[in-house]
């Protein structure tokens, strides 16, 4: 079946988690993706863990459907492989330590000298100038960075995100930029580059918070599940010591769970609640009065009376419970992909188009592509040309 990016070459000089998930998904609608990575270990992320049938969680995640070439940068040949390789490609990605793509003669602004249709992204944790750039970037401290963990956690205790969001933000401002790109390269011919920092991408999503905080004079308060700036939004103790997340997002539905679900129609004229602004600022009230009409009902009571009212609700699932969803079940979300360990269950990507299946191909052993590559390339010894 042809995919949108059928055609299109992407060499990525990436390791970690944001790189590579942004050309994962370029691999998903058709690319060619070869990922170089370090002979010997590869990637440092096939190393995070081993729980996948002994592979990485998060290298299985990001990195499906790519061709492993691994190659010693620094080795005297390297410069010739990387030209070739190049020389035939669209996109180029790294996401190198601060300055390492330019002391290899990859920098932006060279590539583009030498190949004018190129391409050319570096993800980077800070920004490529500042007082930061040098500075080390890992997930957690850009969220510490971004102000994320100011927000995140409880009144006593902040906390990080449970997923990689810097990254993941990062990955996905890098792909769309590079989609971007390739529509731009058709209409004028002409490659580009561009940066991302995990950072900035996550500072665009720090944006309510950022309003909040900059116009209120404080910053949004750490709330849990609940939500700083909407009431009721979160989660409420039910009968049987079950919980049901209920999130009313204006007055009207506020009128409907009063007076179809609470069965009290006159908190809907109560001070404390008349807008959302007021039942933030009483929520430990308001709590403790939609707990007390949840008290002597099930979950699935409730629940059941939220749909019928049409107001949002949630159960809290599990990881596991989640991987099992009938919704995703009903919708047929999930495909097999393969693996060094053998078959793995893989979600479908978000976008989906119909009669269109995304490539979804194979998660690469280390170098699993290398022989194959540089014969492609004309090196007519190809283990002494990583090596």
């Amino acid at each position: 079946m042809f995919l949108p990016l059928t055609g299109v070459t992407v060499v990525s000089l990436e390791q970690a988690i944001a790189a590579p998930y942004a050309t994962r998904q370029l691999a998903d609608l058709g690319a060619r993706v070869i990922k170089i990575e370090r002979p010997g270990a590869g990637d440092f992320a096939r190393a995070y863990d081993e729980t996948v049938e002994g592979l990485s969680s998060h290298f299985v995640w990001a990195n499906r459907g790519k061709e492993s070439l691994t190659l010693d940068v620094k080795d005297e040949r390297a410069p010739e492989i990387l030209d070739r390789l190049l020389a035939r490609a669209d996109v180029f990605v790294q996401n190198l330590a601060p300055g390492a793509a330019d002391r290899l003669g990859l920098g932006a602004a060279e590539l583009r000298a030498r190949f004018p249709r190129l391409i050319v992204c570096g993800i980077s944790g800070y920004g490529t100038a500042g007082p930061y750039r040098d500075k080390k970037a890992y997930d957690l401290l850009v969220q510490c960075e971004a102000g994320l963990l100011s927000v995140t956690g409880t009144a006593d205790e902040p906390a990080k995100a449970g997923i990689p969001i810097a990254d993941i933000a990062a990955a996905m401002y890098a792909f769309t930029g590079l989609l971007t790109a390739l529509y731009e390269r058709q209409l004028t011919g002409e490659g580009s580059s561009f940066e991302v920092s995990m950072l900035d991408a996550l500072g665009e999503w720090m944006g309510f918070p950022y309003y909040f905080a900059t116009y209120g004079g404080t910053p949004p308060p750490r709330t849990g599940a609940r939500h700083a700036a909407i009431a009721p939004y979160g989660p409420y103790r039910v009968g049987g010591g079950g919980q049901v997340f209920v999130g009313v997002q204006n007055d009207r539905e506020w009128a409907a769970l009063c007076e179809r679900v609470l069965g009290q129609p006159e908190l809907i004229e109560d001070p404390d609640f008349r807008t959302n602004s007021l039942r933030v600022a009483a929520n430990k009230r308001l709590t403790a009065l939609i707990e007390a009409a949840f008290a002597d009902r099930t979950a699935d009571e409730i629940v059941a009376s939220l749909d019928a009212v049409g107001i949002a609700n949630a159960r809290m699932r599990t990881v596991a419970e989640f991987a099992d969803h009938p919704q995703l079940a009903a919708r047929d979300r999930l495909r097999t992909v393969d693996s060094p360990a053998g078959p793995l269950r893989a979600l479908l990507p978000p976008v989906t188009v119909a009669g269109r299946e995304p490539a979804m191909g194979p998660i690469p052993a280390v170098g699993e592509h290398t022989a194959a590559i540089l014969q492609e390339l004309g090196f007519t010894e190809p283990k002494a040309a990583h090596e």
